[in-house]
Formats: C-alpha cells, sequence, structure tokens
C-alpha cells in the first residue's frame, strides 16, 4: 500500500506568494526525494537528490542536506543555512529556499494526515479542508474589511495584512508594527511610505509601494530627479514612462551610462545633467515632478532609478497632489512653493516649450510650477545646492536650511535634550568640529516656555559587516553601503555607532538605503526629515569664514515632518471627483492643527488626555531608541575584504550588477 500523503511543497515567488505557475509537490509519509527533477527546472546548482524529507504521521519532517550547495529553512523569524551533510527540522507553515534566496517552498501539511486513509482520500479531503478554511477565513475578512470601510475606520488594514487562515492575533504585536500601518488617502501627505522588498512576508510589505503605485495615471509631463539611472530598468519597469509626451531628466550619471542613455532614451527624454561649480559634489537629489491636467504631483523618495533600489533595500517615499491655480485668482506664495521654486531654479536645465492639451501652451522652466496651489503641504523641503552661500542664502540650503525652519517651531517641553538619529546609507570624511555643528542645527527649536530645547546627543544607525553579510543581497549589499574604512575607522565615532534594527517592519535583511534624520523621545517624534542626504559635509555643507559662509559640494532634496497639519483637502490628480476640495476652501488661510508625531512602536496610553488635533504615525523603518553596538559588532566598510562566505557563498570584495546593461 501506498504511504499516504502527509502534505505538500507549495513554490513561492521572490514576495512570498504562492506561485499557482508550478506544481506542488506531494510529500509522503516517510522518505522523500526532493532535486532538480522534482523541482522541473535545469539548475545545475540543485542535484537530482538535492534534499531527503523524512516525514512523521504528525507532519513534521527531517530534511537531510544531500547535494553540494546549501539549503535554507526559514521557520518564524529564525533563518537557518544548512550545509552538505547537515539536518534539520520542519513543520507546516515553514519556507525551504532549495538554494539560498531561490526557488522558496512553502511546506503545508493536509488536515487528517494522520487517519488511516488511503493516499488519494486523504489528500482529497485534505485539499478540500485547507480550501474551505481559507475560503471561510477570505470571506470573514472581505466582510469584516467592507464593514470597517464603512465606518471609516483604518482597522481594515490589520484584517488586510493578514494571510488568509492566520490569526489575527499575530499581528498585535510590536514585532510586525508594519501590519497595522495604512493611512486614508486624504491623510497620505502627512506620513511617508516604504518601498516594497521581494522576499519579504506578506505583513512587511503592508501599504508599501512599487514604482507603479506612483508614476500613473494621465501624465502631461514629467520630471524624474536622482543620481543613478537605469534606462533599461526603468522603462521595463514602469512602461508608462514611455508614452509621457514629454520627460526632464535631471540626472548625476556620467561616462559611459550617460552615453548609454543618449543612445537608448526615447525621443520625447530631455537629458540634463546640473552644474557643480564644486570638485567632489554630485547630482544626489530623488524626486519627480508629474504634472496632469488636474494638477501636480510632487514625489519625494530616496531610491536610484535602478531595480536592486526598487526591490531590495529599505527605501522611503513622500508623496501628495496639488491643483492648478485659479488663472484669474493669483494667490499668495507659501513656504513650500518658494523653497520648490529656489531649489528648481538653482538645477538650470534649459527650458523650452510644450503644448499641454487643453492647456494651451507653456514654457517649461522652474518659473512654470508656480502656478500650482502649494498651500496644503503637509511639509517643508529641506534641500542643499552646490555653491559658497553667504548672506541672505546662508540659511536656504543644508544644515543651515534645516535650523532655520525648527528654529521657528515650537515643541513639546519632553524634547528638551532630548536625544537625535542620524540614519543614511554613505558616510563622509567627518571630524568631531563638523559634528558639533551639525548637532547644533539638528538641535534647534523652542519649547512652549520658549526656552531652546538644547542639544541632544545623536546616535548613528549603522549596519554591520554581518548585517550585510547576512542580509538579502548578502555581500551585494555592501556595495549601496559606500564608505571606505579610513572614514568608518576614525575612533571619535565609536561613541555613535547604533545598529540596524527593523524587525518591527520585516527590514533586519533589507538593507538601508534610506536616509533619515530625527529628535525623538521613546516612540515620540519631535520632527523627522526624510531625505536624500548622507552623514557627510559635501551633503549637508560645513560653515566657513567665522560661519559666514557655508559650503556645499552636491544636490540633496528632503522632505521634513513637523507636528502640524492643516486642512489637507485629499486633492489627488489620479482620483476623479475630488469633492473635499471644495469642503476644505474656508481653511486656505488656516493656522495648521497641533499634532503628535509618533513612530509605529508607539501606543496611546489609557491614563492620558491628549491635546493634540491628530496622531500622525510615520512608518520609522528602524527601532527606537537605537541600540548602541557591542564590543563584537564592527561597522560595515566597502574597501576591505571579508572572506567569511555570505547568504549566497560569496566572499568580498566581488563584482556587484546595478544596471541591465553592465557595459554602460
Amino acid at each position: 500500500m501506498a504511504q499516504p500523503k502527509i502534505g505538500y511543497l507549495i513554490s513561492l515567488n521572490e514576495m512570498l506568494e504562492e506561485d499557482p505557475s508550478v506544481p506542488q509537490i506531494p510529500v509522503f509519509r516517510g522518505l522523500n526525494f526532493i532535486g532538480r527533477n522534482s523541482v522541473s527546472v535545469p539548475e545545475k546548482r540543485l542535484s537530482r537528490k538535492h534534499l531527503t524529507l523524512t516525514a512523521s504521521p504528525n507532519g513534521s519532517a527531517n530534511l537531510v542536506v544531500e547535494g553540494t550547495n546549501p539549503v535554507v529553512i526559514n521557520s518564524g523569524n529564525i533563518r537557518k543555512k544548512l550545509y552538505s551533510r547537515e539536518n534539520g527540522s520542519i513543520s507546516s507553515g515553514d519556507v525551504i529556499e532549495l538554494i539560498p534566496g531561490h526557488y522558496f517552498f512553502k511546506y503545508v501539511t493536509l488536515s487528517g494526515s494522520d487517519d488511516g486513509r488511503e493516499a488519494g482520500e486523504g489528500d482529497a479531503l485534505g485539499r478540500k479542508r485547507l480550501r474551505q478554511t481559507s475560503e471561510a477565513n477570505v470571506s470573514e475578512r472581505n466582510s469584516k474589511i467592507l464593514e470597517l470601510e464603512k465606518k471609516g475606520r483604518v482597522e481594515a488594514s490589520n484584517l488586510m495584512s493578514g494571510n488568509a487562515g492566520s490569526s489575527l492575533s499575530k499581528r498585535d504585536s510590536n514585532e510586525e508594527a508594519i501590519g497595522h500601518f495604512c493611512v486614508s488617502d486624504d491623510k497620505l501627505p502627512l506620513t511617508f511610505r516604504l518601498l516594497s522588498v521581494r522576499g519579504l512576508p506578506q505583513w512587511a510589505n503592508t501599504f508599501c509601494v512599487s514604482i507603479k503605485d506612483v508614476i500613473q495615471g494621465n501624465i502631461l509631463f514629467a520630471v524624474l530627479s536622482n543620481y543613478m539611472v537605469d534606462i533599461d530598468w526603468l522603462l521595463a519597469a514602469c512602461p508608462l514612462l514611455a508614452k509621457i509626451p514629454q520627460v526632464l531628466v535631471v540626472h548625476g550619471e556620467g561616462d559611459g551610462t550617460l552615453d548609454h542613455m543618449k543612445r537608448n532614451k526615447p525621443a520625447s527624454w530631455v537629458l540634463h545633467k546640473p552644474p557643480l561649480p564644486i570638485s567632489f559634489g554630485t547630482h544626489h537629489s530623488k524626486a519627480m515632478l508629474l504634472v496632469y491636467p488636474q494638477g501636480v504631483r510632487i514625489i519625494i523618495h530616496t531610491a536610484n532609478l535602478i531595480y536592486v533600489d526598487w526591490n531590495n533595500k529599505s527605501q522611503g517615499l513622500w508623496m501628495q497632489d496639488f491643483p492648478w491655480k485659479e488663472r484669474n485668482k493669483p494667490s499668495k506664495g507659501c513656504a513650500f512653493e518658494n523653497d520648490l521654486i529656489d531649489y528648481l531654479t538653482a538645477l538650470k536645465w534649459p527650458e523650452f516649450s510644450l503644448n499641454l492639451p487643453t492647456l494651451g501652451s507653456f514654457t517649461i522652466n522652474s518659473s512654470f510650477f508656480k502656478k500650482f496651489d502649494y498651500r496644503d503641504a503637509e511639509v517643508r523641503l529641506i534641500a542643499s545646492v552646490p555653491g559658497y552661500h553667504t548672506g541672505v542664502n546662508l540659511k536656504k540650503w543644508g544644515h543651515m536650511k534645516l535650523r532655520d525652519v525648527l528654529q521657528e517651531c515650537t515643541f513639546d517641553p519632553e524634547f528638551q535634550k532630548s536625544p537625535l538619529v542620524y540614519q543614511f546609507s554613505s558616510l563622509g570624511s567627518l571630524d568631531e568640529k563638523w559634528m558639533a555643528e551639525l548637532a547644533s542645527s539638528m538641535s534647534s527649536g523652542l519649547s512652549e516656555d520658549k526656552t531652546p530645547l538644547g542639544p541632544g546627543e545623536p546616535l548613528i544607525i549603522w549596519p554591520t559587516v554581518e548585517d550585510v553579510r547576512c542580509s538579502l543581497e548578502g555581500y551585494a549589499a555592501g556595495n549601496a553601503i559606500p564608505s571606505p574604512l579610513k572614514n568608518v575607522e576614525k575612533a571619535f565615532l565609536k561613541k555613535y555607532w547604533a545598529k540596524w534594527k527593523a524587525s518591527h517592519t520585516g527590514r533586519c535583511r533589507a538593507m538601508p538605503h534610506i536616509k533619515t534624520f530625527a529628535r525623538y523621545n521613546g516612540q515620540k517624534l519631535a520632527w523627522f526629515l526624510l531625505t536624500s542626504a548622507n552623514l557627510s559635509k559635501a551633503a549637508w555643507g560645513a560653515l566657513q569664514r567665522n560661519n559666514s559662509q557655508l559650503m556645499i559640494r552636491s544636490y540633496e532634496l528632503g522632505v521634513l515632518f513637523l507636528p502640524f497639519k492643516r486642512c489637507s483637502s485629499g486633492f489627488s490628480c489620479t482620483t476623479t471627483g475630488n469633492t473635499a476640495q471644495v469642503n476644505c476652501e474656508s481653511s486656505k488661510n488656516s493656522i495648521p492643527q497641533k499634532a503628535e508625531l509618533v513612530t509605529l512602536n508607539w501606543q496611546r496610553s489609557t491614563n492620558t488626555v491628549s491635546s493634540y488635533d491628530e496622531v500622525i504615525k510615520l512608518p520609522v523603518p528602524y527601532e527606537l531608541p537605537p541600540q548602541p553596538y557591542s564590543s563584537e559588532d564592527v561597522p560595515w566598510s566597502w574597501d576591505r575584504r571579508y572572506n567569511k562566505k555570505d547568504v549566497y557563498g560569496q566572499v568580498w570584495p566581488r563584482h556587484v550588477q546595478l544596471y541591465s546593461n553592465q557595459d554602460s
């Protein structure tokens, strides 16, 4: 008699979602051989007898690696790598990587596997029960979602983030806090979102975005600002870009990559590299300006326009849509508009004429973007522009701009002398004098009694060598953390190092390319900056000439979240019927309301009454307060040799392909 089926190995894609195109592999009681033939792929790294599974009647199974290449078992939050002849145990729900990072299979046991039925009968009944359970849970979950949506309650996102058949109580802990994160469309500009990461569990990508989620709709004209641009990947990932009548690409590329872009760009694209008047500077800003018949969408983010940045790394993105100004009712500008126009003017792109359907002919220069109404902007822009800035321009850019904006703000007394956090992906050549200069700017602001908040002690969140080695990309991730040993090993930096820990967003192994700076107290934030700027003098500027001049080398752009909110109209360029805009007209000149900025791990105290008009949750990807390095932790530097193999069996240095056409 044939042994009864115990369960299946179900193929998953890189997003750990079931891949119905790949047949399930049945697992029988007793010994099972899994290899190249059963997976039906010609992959030579998979042996014909790659591993054996010995399944017991209760559904648990013992795994032995028979082939020469390692296998990975993912059980809960534990990822265990097994080498040839090593063994481990699995249970229902565990995920096996037949090759680390590739060929994901989830082990699912059949209900009633130990009831003594014939294999076919048990198999059919098991599948029926699984299907019925799944359908019942999906039906129940969808009903609850619809009910909550009718009530306008955000808690629906908690249900949407769970897998069918899983217990919602699992989402109650801070370990998976991003699974609770969801805001309504009209509140989106108050916060930011993380980019989706391949290879993470579904809950970790709750309310996260891809490039197609933001570049959408009837776009008449687009400005794409970035440092690196892989034109082949970009057009494949977002085909809509090739259909936009005119696209201006403001970039930082050079040499062969720029030549490749010129040869392969659509005819309607204009390429522009802004002037760099001071050596060793770059155009590093990452933004998109998308013009629609209804208005303009402003997007500030942290990802280069390359595959790995939009798929493999921890990244952040903010966006807000703004309507056209009424032509016959000229309105005054606002701080957001002034900062935006000043920055766009500094880019010095060659102006050109463009006929926008139903709207007319326009000259496309920085002044064109004065035609939109930014009075509902929920953030402030903090930009850097290369040059030697003096006089009225001293506080216009870099850390002096941040200082100037913060000095105008009033914060809760709890942030007096509260700590700072710097998190970024490239470390410049620093000294203690400049670190004190930057901390002075970031410690600016007044308490409610008009006394200065006082200096805050910063910590630097920076991946360790082990973080990079064990990351989703292995050592390859270190290529995007480009800091040499001479910058990292400076003795005075040791007191600043803190660990990259991101369990609550599922991103411990998704190395950070996001750049953030903040002042915090526990899980509360005085302010939070999402930016392209790394920790360097080139990005933030350095004071010179007895503090009368600020020298900046690079272009940078970021958005500053402050503890205030406006009556946002919920205006959208891609949704029809923006009726909420009418309801908000009376608030155009209203004073911003008081708001409380908090992390995803913040929990409301039941014993206190809030004086805030709104609590705004920001998906800060790492844990606060940061955990300082231990004596065993070594900060990553990319110009050292690492012989301990990573999760793919590789050592460092190694070649890393960042562009679809590596010859460019």
